[in-house]
């Protein structure tokens, strides 16, 4: 019988870094998830009985499963990278992804298990990434990194809340929505980090092109300060279960603050590169989402599930594979792709999420509709599975050993190796 020592183990390629597994089981997790939910909708396929049903299970598994992993990732490799200290190492990623999984497997069993191994993985899961991450995030004296910190710990008391009600038998859908809205703070946090260089690399490809540009691309404090606010007000007037339309002005002045943010990316043509025309959808869904969240809250006719899935599905969804494309890439030692699969899966998302916010409109066909945004979402995962997975599967082109971008001007330049 073959076995593994443990160093062979870890000598695994998807261990070179701890963004690889954690990233991998981002993307299976989005396609298995929505496969498993669209069998429910329309075949009747039954899902793992977890405590609160179908909806909460579903809604859990996009927010504290696939969510939770891609932010994972993410802080895991760009936190030492944002405080200038050491890349965490081989065994950190193995650690995470291993109770990850037993975080899933643990909670889809809960119906036979209970509801307590579900609640100590999970939990130990949210929590130890602010466990881990805090000295670093606190330690930078200019307090730039305090946002991460401020949403790690966020997601970990949203956790924590979903199975206290768990626990006592209360149905824990208002942690999920807080969920929503924490995710919301985490990518405008993030994003003000990525789009800095995105959008300013478009900036100057454009002036080397001899094209004429006023200025570079800043991502201001009090624009982003305020929009984090507004959502943040909204979130917490959601969890507290205020009157109706008191939530609903509550939304609509977060939906402001968004459009408002999006003052800063108007750099002219530069905005049509696909990168950053990729992150600016981001804000443009997520300031819909909670403008439709208002109007739902405020006046009849439209479904408040129309806001949360532009929300998800659209600003979490594109995001999500924004980071999945540009940190998972560059840091495995690749360029920036620059094949048409990109932009496919992009608009995958976009349209996937304007059909499920347009299923609940009256008079229009809600089924046909949920069915073709769950195929628009699988569809562009699927994608991201063929061209991503098996960088993450691979040895870096460079021969770099860990989490650095690329090494040498060959792989910088090749915009399609695999």
């Amino acid at each position: 019988m073959l076995k593994l020592s443990s160093r062979q183990l870890t000598d695994w390629p998807v261990l070179l870094c701890s963004f690889r597994p954690l990233f991998l089981v981002t993307v299976l997790l989005a396609m298995l998830g929505i496969a498993l939910w669209l069998g429910f909708l329309g075949l009747g396929m039954p899902l793992p009985p977890v405590p609160g049903g179908p909806l909460v299970w579903h809604a859990h598994e996009l927010l504290l499963g696939f969510g939770l992993a891609a932010v994972a990732g993410f802080v895991l490799t760009a936190v030492p990278e944002f405080t200038a200290t050491a890349p965490f190492g081989r065994r950190v990623g193995l650690t995470f992804v291993s109770l990850w999984l037993a975080a899933r497997l643990t909670f889809w069993l809960s119906g036979p298990l209970g509801p307590w191994p579900a609640a100590l993985c999970n939990l130990g899961f949210a929590l130890a990434l602010p466990l881990l991450l805090t000295p670093r995030l606190l330690g930078d004296p200019l307090r730039r990194q305090w946002g991460f910190f401020g949403g790690l710990s966020a997601l970990a008391l949203v956790t924590a809340g979903f199975y206290f009600d768990v626990l006592r038998g209360v149905y824990p859908m208002r942690w999920l929505h807080a969920g929503i809205g924490v995710l919301m703070v985490l990518i405008v946090v993030a994003m003000s980090r990525i789009s800095m260089r995105i959008v300013n690399d478009a900036i100057e490809a454009r002036r080397n092109a001899g094209h004429e540009v006023d200025e570079d691309y800043r991502a201001r404090p009090p624009r982003r300060n305020l929009a984090i606010f507004c959502i943040a007000l909204f979130s917490l007037g959601e969890w507290l279960a205020l009157p109706g339309a008191l939530n609903g002005w509550l939304a609509l002045a977060a939906a402001a603050a968004v459009f408002n943010l999006l003052n800063d990316w108007h750099v002219g043509r530069a905005l049509l590169e696909r990168w950053a025309l990729m992150l600016y959808s981001v804000y443009w869904l997520m300031a819909l989402g909670y403008a439709a969240l208002g109007v739902a809250l405020l006046f009849d006719g439209i479904s408040i599930s129309a806001g949360r899935h532009l929300l998800t599905v659209g600003a979490m969804g594109v995001s999500i594979l924004a980071v999945l494309c540009i940190a998972g890439r560059t840091h495995s030692g690749y360029a920036l792709d620059t094949r048409r699969w990109v932009p496919l899966a992009t608009l995958s998302l976009v349209l996937a999420a304007l059909l499920r916010a347009g299923s609940g409109l009256p008079g229009m066909p809600a089924q046909a509709m949920i069915l073709l945004a769950g195929l628009g979402w699988l569809g562009a995962f699927i994608l991201a599975c063929r061209y991503l997975g098996p960088v993450w599967l691979r040895p870096r082109p460079d021969g770099g050993l860990g989490c650095e971008e690329p090494l040498d001007e060959h792989t910088a330049g090749s915009g399609c190796r695999t």
